[in-house]
């Protein structure tokens, strides 16, 4: 453990649970580097995801966005292309498209694209789907309606899906932003995932969850209190 973070983990108590007001305004505290720092929020949820039906997946729009410049690339043509790149996709195309991607050229974050495009990205499903890439419904990013699609990826959507041991763990915001919006963004997200909650996950869903920044120690969440969150 070095120095910087020892002096962090002093700021606060790490045994306390904390209510979200209590740990946005905790964190802010433990900004320590030059940079600004993503706010995340990390949790464990009591599921198992090797069972198809409590597989927990989707998206969430935050209202207040990531803070992050996110690259959009999407697979469209004819009609589809044009409002793609109306809606400020960065990359669209097709056989172009994949080819760039079997050359190893990454220059985006995200990859949309239209139902009758899937046939050629399934041409690149083993390149894509490792790097965590590969377009899906369930996180709206195949879709017939690329436009919302693109303006919400770059409006600020954050994708969620749980590991193999039950966590999520996403970016909901920079440590610049003002309180307020941390938490509304916190807020939103939290709610997303308690609507993804399955049917037959039994017990308490959330056994616990953190926030911090990218170079702080973790503060501790109330998950009694984010389970009321809708």
């Amino acid at each position: 453990m070095s120095k910087r973070y020892k002096q962090l983990v002093e700021k606060f108590d790490n045994t306390k649970v904390y209510s979200v007001d209590e740990a946005v305004t905790t964190i802010r505290d433990l900004k320590s580097a030059k940079f600004d720092e993503t706010v995340e929020i990390a949790m464990n949820l009591n599921v198992d995801p090797r069972h198809a039906d409590q597989m927990v997946r989707g998206a969430v729009v935050l209202p207040h966005g990531t803070g992050k410049t996110v690259r959009v690339a999407v697979f469209a043509k004819g009609v589809k292309a044009d409002e793609a790149k109306a809606a400020g996709a960065d990359i669209v195309g097709t056989d172009d498209l994949v080819a760039q991607i079997k050359e190893g050229i990454f220059n985006f974050d995200v990859v949309v694209a239209a139902p009758d495009c899937m046939g050629l990205v399934g041409q690149i499903g083993r390149i894509l789907g490792p790097k965590g890439l590969m377009p899906n419904p369930k996180t709206g990013t195949v879709t017939p309606d690329v436009a919302t699609a693109v303006k919400n990826v770059k409006g600020g959507q954050v994708t969620f899906r749980v590991d193999k041991k039950g966590n999520i763990h996403a970016g909901i915001g920079k440590v610049s932003f003002d309180s307020n919006k941390i938490i509304e963004n916190l807020n939103s997200f939290v709610a997303a995932i308690n609507k993804q909650k399955p049917s037959s996950a039994k017990g308490r869903y959330m056994k616990n969850a953190a926030l911090s920044l990218t170079m702080s120690p973790a503060v501790k969440l109330d998950v009694m209190a984010l389970a009321d969150i809708k």
